[in-house]
């Protein structure tokens, strides 16, 4: 990969973790590690276009129907594709539905753009993830192998202890916070060959243990305010992106668009984006 590359476009595709849940801004919206590093490589690139198309929730299945093509149309230098590990958590999944789907989206994206990126998920140490684990290192495996065959680069996020520690996820366990968004994206700006500017592997300083009662009271406001409610979409078939578009996906007309820095040439990260003018399909 060539060192100190400068990329010009970037898409990101994908479910919540990509969306930037939970890292929440002021105006109700969020901001995770797609729109860090898009804000990153806009300052090298003058002109420098993004789109971010993921949705919170959605299964590999829905990612490949409702984003892959649109992603595939705006022929970008850069597409991260990050999904399927909702489906893997899920109690029960058909891992080769998973396999197939993923594969079709690589199989689609990878001619469509300068460079494809795949990533291997952080994860939390725990019970839950020690039952699920065989399923996310099946998906995994699967993504090295998708990744070799059509040159791919692959951000390794879940070989890293340091985004196991409980510090770096939000209260609902299930997504990062801004110092962990902000991790993988200087994770993802290495794998591009850019130069390094922090080590995002190095561990949180140690702190002293959460007290037992401490920790009970957080158990119990997580089950409530995250696990039973999430429970109850899976009952009831429900998603937390039903009815949700990606940020820079038009509904009406049918397609991406880009969004492009406010003020181009800023000495520091973009802060804000304008979204270009967007026309009908002919």
């Amino acid at each position: 990969m060539e060192m100190n590359a400068s990329y010009t476009s970037l898409v990101a595709v994908g479910d919540s973790f990509t969306e930037g849940m939970s890292d929440l801004l002021p105006d109700g919206t969020y901001r995770g590690w797609a729109d860090v590093l898009a804000g990153r490589l806009a300052v090298r690139a003058p002109g420098f276009r993004y789109a971010n198309l993921a949705v919170r929730g959605k299964l590999i299945g829905q990612i490949v129907d409702e984003q892959v093509e649109a992603a595939a149309a705006l022929r970008a230098d850069v597409v991260t594709l990050v999904g399927g590990l909702n489906d893997a958590l899920r109690p029960k999944c058909d891992m080769g539905m998973v396999r197939g789907r993923l594969e079709e989206a690589v199989e689609r994206l990878a001619p469509t753009c300068g460079k494809l990126v795949l990533m291997r998920s952080p994860g939390r140490n725990g019970p839950v993830m020690e039952r699920f684990r065989p399923r996310m290192e099946e998906l995994f495996s699967l993504v090295d192998a998708l990744a070799a065959r059509h040159s791919a680069a692959v951000v390794d996020l879940y070989g890293a202890p340091s985004l196991g520690d409980p510090r770096l996820w939000d209260v609902d366990r299930l997504h990062l916070t801004a110092d962990g968004h902000r991790r993988v994206a200087e994770a993802v700006w290495q794998t591009l060959g850019l130069p390094p500017e922090s080590d995002w592997r190095t561990p949180l300083p140690e702190g002293a243990p959460a007290k037992w009662v401490v920790r009970r009271v957080e158990d119990v406001r997580f089950a409530r305010r995250h696990l039973l409610p999430w429970v109850g979409r899976r009952l009831t078939g429900r998603s937390s992106g039903d009815g949700r578009t990606g940020a820079q996906y038009s509904a009406e007309l049918g397609r991406a668009f880009w969004v492009t820095p406010g003020r181009d040439g800023d000495p520091g990260p973009v802060a804000t984006w304008h979204k270009m003018d967007v026309t009908p399909l002919s």
